[in-house]
């Protein structure tokens, strides 16, 4: 006989449904993020370019993945120099200013770089601010950094107040501000006038010395209507202002996770103290380099999403709710619509899904957002939504 603890005997001594573990207390209710993935014929629930790239860009990307798989044995460049060099001709190209490559942050989504931005300029003691409704994550990249989650409100119209939006900057005293234009889930620009309210009363808030830093999230901005301007024409003159953006709407690419942020090298190089090490694989920044050649023929694609939006937003505005009242459309520069209000939302998601078509049920209560698809999906979101409504209609006559 030995003393030896029966390995075995340890293992059982608890079952693994009643082994507690030191989940951190403010995440003990929370579902992780994320829409329905369904398996039905229209898939119009997340905010994803319907077209897949074209054979060109396809045969561009595997070439050069290519040839960066036979460079895997070392690390990736761990701050993708050439590849910021890229973005930032890009967005020269797309905004008209110009653009130094160290000026420019990449990484895994823009879900990676509003982290980045939370990890250096939140934390314990520290608040982020936005204004509801917006996107949904914001609130867990605050939870995850210890950061302080604080919204002010938007209009009925899902605009911005910008008195309202100083009011709250200068009693919350905020390290970091939130703004997306255009708006997820609501699809609103904000006028540069706005960014320029809050960026000013940033600078009026004294941080120990620092001022608040103001991020504009463009996920959406190559959607947007002509005339609606983009926060990179404003850097220039405010050096706490960043714009972030995303490869995975316009140029097709939400499979290749790469998103994107400019501002001054300052500001980037502050994200660089809290990425991971090598954080953007070579694959990645191969693939995004092709991508990124092709943007005439990518944007092309764009035009032709914006002008379904803008006849989808015209056909629900024509359309009547069972109490034949007409809906409520928000305007819209992404590429998706919010549209309501319904007594029971979920009952019309249901509808549409048990036609084969799946929306997003999000937002304000009794609203509902539908993606851009192609236009026979489209078609058949048009067709399915009639149906539900004649449905509903019948039912309450």
């Amino acid at each position: 006989m030995t003393n030896a603890v029966d390995e075995q005997s340890v293992r059982g001594s608890a079952s693994a449904s009643s082994v507690r573990l030191p989940l951190r207390p403010e995440l003990a209710d929370e579902e992780p993020y994320g829409a329905p993935q369904l398996d039905v014929p229209v898939l119009l629930n997340v905010n994803e370019n319907p077209y897949p790239p074209g054979e060109d860009v396809v045969a561009t990307i595997a070439e050069e993945v290519a040839r960066a798989a036979r460079g895997m044995n070392r690390y990736p460049d761990r701050d993708a120099t050439v590849l910021r060099r890229d973005l930032a001709d890009y967005l020269e190209m797309e905004t008209g200013v110009h653009l130094a490559q160290f000026d420019v942050w990449a990484a895994n989504g823009s879900n990676e770089v509003m982290l980045h931005v939370l990890q250096a300029f939140g934390g314990p003691g520290r608040t982020a601010l936005s204004f509801a409704p917006t996107y949904s994550m914001y609130p867990e990249y605050a939870r995850d950094t210890h950061t302080e989650w604080v919204v002010g409100r938007r209009e009925d119209d899902f605009t911005l107040d910008p008195a309202h939006a100083v009011e709250l900057i200068r009693q919350v005293r905020p390290s970091v501000i939130l703004l997306a234009s255009p708006n997820n889930p609501t699809g609103t620009a904000l006028p540069a006038a706005t960014i320029e309210a809050v960026c000013e009363a940033a600078l009026t808030v004294d941080l120990d010395g620092a001022r608040p830093v103001v991020v504009v999230d463009e996920a959406y901005a190559e959607f947007r209507r002509p005339g609606t301007p983009s926060a990179v024409a404003l850097l220039e003159r405010y050096p706490n202002l960043a714009v972030s953006r995303t490869m995975s709407k316009a140029f097709a690419a939400a499979g290749m996770r790469l998103g994107y942020l400019v501002g001054s090298t300052k500001f980037v190089d502050a994200l660089r103290i809290v990425r991971l090490p090598y954080h953007l694989s070579a694959v990645t920044q191969a693939a995004a380099g092709a991508a990124l050649r092709h943007r005439e023929s990518l944007m092309a694609q764009v035009a032709a999403l914006r002008a379904e939006r803008d006849a989808t937003v015209a056909w629900l505005r024509e359309q009547r709710l069972p109490d034949g009242l007409p809906f409520d459309v928000a305007d819209t520069d992404a590429n998706f619509v919010l549209f309501g209000t319904f007594g029971d939302r979920h009952a019309v998601w249901q509808g549409l899904l048990d036609r084969g078509v799946l929306i997003r049920e999000t937002g304000p209560d009794g609203w509902l957002r539908v993606s851009i698809g192609t236009s026979s999906e489209m078609a058949a979101f048009r067709a399915a939504l009639t149906e539900v409504l004649q449905e509903q209609g019948e039912e309450q006559a």
